[in-house]
């Protein structure tokens, strides 16, 4: 912990230092959310699970590839049907939108012809999440699978369980809320359908961003900016995304240990220090309140940065 705690201040004071941004855009956007009510949180709309229009958003252009393990993917092919994704969706209390983001995934199914598997772990809900998904969602399409928790272990350990059960091809994480946008899939899978990496990350600050409150706008950067300097030659722009693409059977050569929220950074770090390449796709992002059910605290931030060092040098 001796060695954690000087280099926990220099990730802060290189974060809050507008000189090292790693993106132009991200410091207007800071200057804009520091300009509002003298530093406080930007006030978030009323949330509903309703449809988002494509028009709703608009992604940034990008710079060229850099030479090292992170590079831009900016270009989406046909998606090959022969490849079967696996959706692994931790679900904890989440009954206002949980119909809403399996319709929205199904239809990916449809709209693509991208066959999916999709793997729904109930990490011991109490608001009536585990009653629709028993009622309305377990044995009703083929290729949806449900498994339960007997109590809350964490998101991470949802995670680990539905990656057990996987068999596609490839893997993606998705949260069972509306945040992120499940027709993007198909831009997601496609470096790893062209076999130039392992692994495919959706950045949010690549893409476009909708309703981040401030602070967790810093804690973004912060552990971004920690992998980055505990990884030479990585260029990460959005560490934390939950949009993390794997192909399966290279994710299933890597211990995990989380539990929590710390998934995140243990797959980027144990990623990284095996010399994998990290492809990042720009994607869309609209971000929910904790009235709205968003379930990730300020110290979740600490432990991941925590994670991410340790490890570095673990597994």
């Amino acid at each position: 912990m001796g060695a954690v705690a000087p280099l926990a201040v220099l990730v802060l004071s290189l974060a809050m230092r507008p000189g090292m941004a790693y993106n132009k855009r991200m410091d207007n956007e800071d200057q804009k959310l520091d300009q509002m009510d003298g530093g406080a949180a930007v006030k978030i709309p009323a949330y509903t699970p309703v449809a988002v229009p494509p028009s709703h958003f608009a992604t940034a252009p990008l710079p060229p590839a850099p030479t090292n393990r992170v590079t831009n993917q900016t270009t989406a092919k046909p998606v090959i049907a022969a490849y079967r994704l696996s959706v692994a969706m931790p679900v904890f209390n989440e009954k206002a939108t949980l119909r809403e983001i399996l319709q929205r995934i199904l239809h990916v199914e449809q709209a693509h012809g991208l066959p999916l598997e999709i793997i729904l772990v109930d990490d011991g809900s109490t608001d009536g999440t585990r009653e629709i998904l028993r009622n309305e969602i377990e044995g009703k399409w083929a290729n949806v699978h449900v498994y339960y928790h007997d109590k809350n272990a964490g998101k991470g350990a949802a995670i680990i369980t539905a990656i057990t059960h996987a068999t596609g091809e490839f893997l993606i994480v998705q949260d069972a809320d509306l945040e992120y946008d499940p027709s993007q899939y198909p831009e997601l899978i496609q470096p790893l359908i062209d076999g130039t990496t392992d692994v495919v990350y959706g950045s949010r600050f690549k893409g476009s961003v909708a309703n981040m409150k401030a602070a967790n706008l810093l804690a973004n950067r912060i552990l971004t900016i920690a992998a980055n300097l505990l990884f030479p030659g990585c260029r990460l722009s959005d560490e934390a995304t939950c949009y993390k693409t794997f192909r399966l059977s290279f994710l299933k050569t890597i211990p995990l240990r989380a539990r929590r929220f710390d998934f995140c950074p243990e797959i980027t770090s144990k990623v990284l220090k095996r010399g994998h390449r990290i492809v990042e796709v720009p994607i869309r992002y609209s971000a929910r309140t904790m009235a709205q059910g968003k379930k990730i605290r300020w110290t979740d931030g600490l432990d991941a940065l925590f994670a991410l060092i340790k490890y570095k040098f673990v597994d």
